[in-house]
């Protein structure tokens, strides 16, 4: 199969090229380099279109002979979102209708799989969160995946198009340079020596997952007859900041300190997901507990110092 990853040269993108090329996919990246580094593409086989999803041409040629869109672009970062609510929009809503859009005009595509979040569409909701639970966005962030899987359903119930919404949880692992998530930025601080910044009393939680297992469950998300469905995507254990903190320090060797600064608005409280559905229905089962995982995203910023 021929695939397009939007935002392929981001930190998830790069990852899942490199699982791809183990598969001996044919792959095609479109990708505007706003965040992602073309560096991180070489040696990786992919066909790159540089160009923006919100252009609508630039889109309709990476789609030519296109089985399969595995749609990441997107503004992820909360608290930008509330700063610029309308490029949250832009980009995250019109730049996946636009996606949307011309793969419906092409009429081949077997599969498009939209990169969604769980705790910024559900807000403050008790966790375990999971799919049948009402949406309640804190932050414009939210807001604009949420119009996204609102589309995805759109375009599968109007014209057949196979959508497919996976929410990931938070994320981490290699090549994850720009990524403002917090175990890369506790990374980044780490290599500095600068304190570990800390928003609230560090009991907030997070669902954090190897970017390695969400790899395999993208791939899943192709090879089932699932479309018009959301499934959330996390390891399913909700890990508080401080404690991350700590595992992380233990993990590195290092000594630098942790500074606790006001809560920040928009950002959920608690956030863990149910994977039932995603175990059920496309065979995913989360494999990189959280410390191995950690370890192998420090050994890679470590490398990244040296190189």
């Amino acid at each position: 199969m021929t695939w397009l990853v939007t935002g392929g040269a981001g930190f998830i993108g790069v990852n899942l090229l490199r699982r791809l090329r183990t598969a001996g996919a044919h792959v095609r990246v479109l990708d505007d380099f706003s965040t992602g580094r073309r560096e991180d593409l070489d040696g990786l086989g992919a066909e790159l279109i540089e160009g923006d999803i919100r252009d609508g041409d630039a889109v309709t040629r990476a789609l030519a002979g296109v089985d399969v869109v595995v749609h990441l672009a997107a503004h992820t970062r909360v608290i930008e979102s509330i700063a610029d609510p309308l490029g949250s929009f832009d980009v995250n809503a019109r730049g996946t209708l636009t996606v949307l859009e011309a793969a419906r005009r092409r009429g081949a595509v077997r599969r498009v799989v939209f990169a969604s979040t769980g705790g910024a569409i559900l807000g403050d909701a008790v966790p375990p969160v999971h799919e049948d639970m009402p949406a309640r966005p804190l932050a414009p962030y939210g807001a604009s995946k949420l119009a996204g899987e609102g589309y995805c359903s759109a375009y599968f119930g109007s014209y057949g198009l196979a959508t497919v919404a996976l929410r990931f949880s938070n994320v981490y692992g290699p090549w994850s340079y720009q990524k403002g998530s917090v175990v890369a930025a506790f990374f980044r601080k780490i290599l500095t020596g600068e304190p570990l910044v800390i928003y609230g009393d560090g009991q907030q939680t997070r669902d954090f997952l190897f970017v390695g297992d969400l790899c395999e469950a993208i791939v899943a998300a192709t090879r089932h007859d699932v479309g018009g469905q959301v499934f959330h995507i996390a390891a399913g254990i909700e890990t508080p900041i401080a404690a991350l903190a700590e595992r992380m320090l233990r993990v590195t060797g290092a000594g630098v300190a942790i500074e606790h600064r006001p809560a920040r608005a928009g950002e959920v409280r608690r956030n863990c997901a149910r994977i039932d559905r995603a175990r059920t229905l496309l065979g995913f089962s989360p494999a990189t507990p959280l410390d191995t995982g950690l370890r192998e995203t420090w050994d890679w910023f470590r490398a990244q110092t040296r190189s």
